[in-house]
Parts: C-alpha cells; structure tokens; sequence
C-alpha cells in the first residue's frame, strides 16, 4: 500500500495528532491539533463526523487505512474548484499567479518555487497574468489533452 518512508511520515502525522499520546486519535486530540494550528473554531459536530469515518477507533492501523482511503486518488473536480472558489471573492474565474503564487509558497504545505512553476506550465494564463483556475481543475482531475 505505501513504502517505507511514507509509513513513516503517517506515523509522525499520527504522533502529532494523538496529542493525549494514548495511541489513539479521538475529537479531543483533532479538536487539540487544529488549535495548534491556529484553528479555535471547528465545531464538535465536525470534529464528530472526522471521527465516525473511522469503522472503530483510530489507532495506526485504521489511520494507515483512512490515509490509503483518502489519497487512493485525486479530489473531485468539483471540490478542487470550491477550495478555489475561497480565495476567488469576486468569483470571476480567475485568480492572479503573483497572489496564488505568494500563497502556496508561504501557507502551511508550502510549495517550492520549482513546484509552483511546475504548476503554472500546465495552468491556462493569459496575458494579464491571471490563473483560469476551473480549467487547472479540469486538468488537475481529467489530465491534460494531448496536443
């Protein structure tokens, strides 16, 4: 399912989240985790659903489980285009490469400078500069077309 070195990385993931160091992550651990983040307003209801997806309690085993779940492939299109969406207020279509850029290389994942150019090789941009995000989504979930 994941070679070593990923298996290590979910098991450092793990360690941070179970923050009671119990061997299990539970609401209270995630609702510990995203306030270490930053993050002082999740809901318990959120946190509750997080919580259920898991068949039994999450030790490693299910975390490793979840994780094969979730990356197993790529978020729909339409999810992709509402994460987007958030940083597109005036829902033109559109998002600048200077400010999408600045963003991905200072948040939280930060992208390289050579992965954020990777990007931008497959990104419809036009002249202005700006991201035709919807059709980098199409992309992102459907690959490119072959010229």
């Amino acid at each position: 399912m994941f070679d070593q070195n990923k298996i290590q990385e979910f098991k450092e993931a793990f360690s941070i989240m179970d923050q009671n160091r119990d061997g299990f992550i539970n609401k209270i651990d995630l609702k510990d985790t995203y306030a270490a983040l930053g993050i002082r307003d999740v809901s318990m209801d959120k946190l509750d659903a997080m919580v259920l997806e898991a068949l039994s309690a999450i030790n490693f085993t299910v975390f490793l489980n979840m994780m094969a779940d979730k990356l197993h492939g790529t978020d729909s299109e339409d999810v992709i285009v509402q994460a987007f969406k958030l940083l597109d207020p005036e829902q033109k279509g559109v998002i600048h490469k200077d400010y999408l850029s600045q963003l991905l290389m200072t948040q939280v994942d930060k992208f390289s400078k050579e992965e954020v150019e990777q990007m931008f090789e497959i990104a419809p941009i036009d002249v202005a500069g700006n991201l035709d995000y919807k059709a980098l989504c199409y992309v992102i979930t459907h690959g490119q077309e072959e010229e």
